[in-house]
């Protein structure tokens, strides 16, 4: 709910249970009727989960509903704008396998050195030291999806200029550089490009932007923000976002020369 009424995507999802019961149905009979996992049925129904397009085809098809719940998840859900399986940065970045970020402004939050996080948290003057302190713990932890068993494939393009903007100082600059390099020559899931000075306008200039591949096989963007972040999941919100990153990585450096400029910024802060 929101604002104390119901959206549009959680009345979705409780007339998608009441159809299964009225129809007598299981959610494991439910979820072998449309070959989804009963899990699956079960997240859907609690809101943790969204409907996917297929799966609400499915079920149109299992129940005979004539279409109702896709009409539904078009035309209706599209417009909420706080649906009730929102996951929240650190749900996503747990449930991602891979991420595609864009950052015109700031190095992204999953490369920055500690030195680096922490001149970042400690410029807002809003932030007492404890939460500076909360912020960077947080930040570092979230950089272990990078080592895990099964590590998350980040591909980062970084707009040259936020390389340039001195943040903590000449050595952190120099180092945070250094890091950026040695990640994507070193590490085999992550690979920095950087969009030269040089570089007219493009798209990405509108603002920083993360594509993840989640692990249950949808696609989700994320916007940063002054105040939390924003959650994408429509079709023609990722198409959009996507077409921008392609337009973004044309004009980025290639992966050797982005090294090369990486390694030339280093030397340039030391």
């Amino acid at each position: 709910m929101a604002d104390g009424q119901m959206t549009a995507a959680a009345f979705l999802v409780a007339e998608l249970r009441r159809a299964r019961v009225r129809r007598g149905l299981s959610q494991e009979e439910l979820a072998r009727a449309v070959n989804y996992s009963a899990s699956m049925v079960s997240a859907v129904e609690l809101g943790h989960q969204p409907p996917t397009a297929k799966y609400v085809e499915l079920v149109d098809e299992a129940l005979d509903t004539g279409g109702l719940f896709g009409r539904m998840l078009t035309e209706l859900v599209s417009l909420d704008r706080a649906q009730p399986w929102l996951r929240g940065w650190r749900a996503i970045l747990a449930q991602s396998w891979a991420m595609r970020w864009f950052e015109p402004l700031h190095v992204p939050g999953l490369l920055q050195t500690e030195a680096y996080a922490r001149a970042v948290f400690e410029s807002d003057p809003l932030l007492d030291p404890d939460e500076v302190e909360r912020r960077l713990s947080d930040r570092m932890d979230s950089q272990k999806v990078l080592y895990a068993e099964r590590p998350l494939r980040l591909v980062a393009v970084v707009d040259e200029a936020a390389l340039h903007r001195r943040v903590g100082g000449r050595t952190v600059m120099s180092d945070q550089a250094l890091h950026l390099a040695r990640m994507t020559s070193e590490h085999p899931h992550v690979r920095v490009q950087v969009v030269p000075s040089a570089a007219e306008e493009y798209p990405g200039l509108n603002g920083p932007f993360i594509l993840a591949s989640i692990v249950d096989g949808n696609e989700l963007a994320f916007l940063g923000g002054q105040v939390g972040g924003q959650e994408l999941d429509r079709p023609s919100d990722l198409i959009r976002l996507q077409r921008t990153w392609e337009a973004t990585l044309a004009v980025a450096l290639p992966p050797p020369e982005s090294l090369e400029r990486l390694r030339g910024l280093a030397e340039s802060w030391s």
